[in-house]
């Protein structure tokens, strides 16, 4: 009968008395058990796609969760649907239960308080977290405050064929010039895509006079800001993969042009994706990567838990295995995906530790040194005013 009481109050008293405290591990693993996922990400990618499925399948074997990858093209999507449901008065029972999320899509969901947590942080293997040395508590600056888990670090690279470019351009300026001599050989994925939007962001913290003001948020100087951003594409987009009139529609879509032989280089966010694509025949064994002269951008990418969610608890333990040294060492095999670890070395044990130690990072990967210090990501809204005025003036059919 007491048990029943507590029940019935706790009904009563809505979502906020339910709610599954991520510092009391094993009731959240009690209650997570039996419960479905429903882990709204991107769905661009094979290799991506097939890691998802093998974590499904370890966080059921090791705690009896289900998980369902519902695949994305837009991850302002799954925003637009928790948005809908705070609208419509749904405040639990939502349709989705964890969000792959990061910048822009992330500060807006804090901003409006649609993020179940703070959580991440009392997650049991936060404790091998590199908080120190990797940006794993700010979100293209923005503070996480445990409302979101890290998985990945990612930083930008270029992959180019080096039979057909022995000599990729590295910077902006020589981007430009080799464009102009080579026409039709370049391009990038189309924004809003991550990775199109990614490459202005690129260019734009190359091309501006203090990059340091792209930490703040974009105030009335942006058109004077981002002018000399406008100027290059100008110049560029004439040169680029049919004429500028097309774009890619994803970072694999852009693999496949190098593999046609229609382009000779494209952007990514994985430095090991060369070496992935190589082993998986989707590039040829003449891939390779470079990053540009002064530095490329680099973040981590998220998980995030919506404030209505169906399965929180589940949805934690699901994040807190992404975080394991085993899912971390999976994810950072080139042969698998080729992600960088958001874990500290030094805090792992001596087993998990020879593990990462014994992976080949491969041929087309570069080193950490190679990949240099990652630059820092511009404040959510620059990317916001970036992608809308390049649709304006870009988009294709304009």
């Amino acid at each position: 009968m007491k048990h029943l009481f507590a029940a019935l109050c706790a009904a009563l008293a809505g979502t906020a008395w339910a709610e599954p405290d991520p510092a009391n591990w094993q009731d959240v693993l009690d209650e997570a058990n039996g419960q479905t996922v429903y882990w709204n990400a991107w769905g661009g990618s094979t290799t991506i796609n097939d890691f998802i499925e093998w974590v499904g399948t370890r966080v059921e074997e090791e705690h009896g969760v289900k998980l369902e990858h519902v695949k994305l093209t837009d991850t302002a999507d799954a925003v637009s649907r928790v948005i809908a449901e705070k609208s419509a008065g749904q405040d639990n029972e939502g349709a989705i239960d964890l969000i792959w999320i990061n910048g822009a899509n992330f500060s807006a969901m804090k901003e409006a308080d649609l993020l179940f947590g703070p959580f991440a942080e009392a997650l049991p293997n936060w404790r091998f977290v590199d908080v120190d040395g990797k940006t794993v508590t700010t979100d293209f600056t923005v503070p996480t405050e445990g409302f979101e888990s890290p998985w990945a670090m990612a930083q930008v690279v270029f992959i180019y064929d080096s039979e057909v470019l022995p000599e990729p351009p590295k910077s902006a300026e020589a981007i430009r010039e080799w464009a102009a001599a080579n026409p039709g050989r370049f391009t990038f994925p189309q924004p809003p895509d991550f990775l199109g939007t990614t490459f202005l962001k690129q260019m734009l913290i190359e091309l501006v006079d203090d990059p340091t003001i792209l930490q703040q948020p974009a105030g009335d100087d942006y058109a004077q800001v981002t002018a000399p951003l406008w100027d290059w594409l100008q110049d560029v987009t004439p040169d680029l993969w049919r004429a500028g009139r097309a774009y890619p529609q994803t970072g694999p879509s852009q693999l496949q042009l190098i593999n046609d032989g229609e382009v000779d280089m494209a952007i990514s966010f994985s430095p090991g994706e060369a070496t992935t694509a190589i082993a998986n025949q989707q590039l040829p064994e003449s891939a390779r990567t470079f990053v540009l002269e002064d530095g490329t951008l680099g973040n981590a990418s998220f998980v995030a838990i919506p404030y209505n969610a169906s399965a929180k608890a589940g949805a934690m333990v699901v994040a807190d295995f992404l975080m394991s040294p085993e899912a971390q060492l999976r994810a950072q095999d080139p042969e698998v995906l080729g992600f960088s670890t958001v874990l500290d070395m030094a805090a792992l044990s001596a087993e998990d530790r020879a593990g990462f130690d014994a992976l080949e990072l491969g041929v087309a990967t570069l080193s950490p040194a190679e990949l240099g210090q990652a630059l820092p990501e511009p404040h959510p809204s620059w990317m916001t005013r970036i992608e809308a005025d390049w649709a304006e003036r870009y988009g294709v059919g304009n």
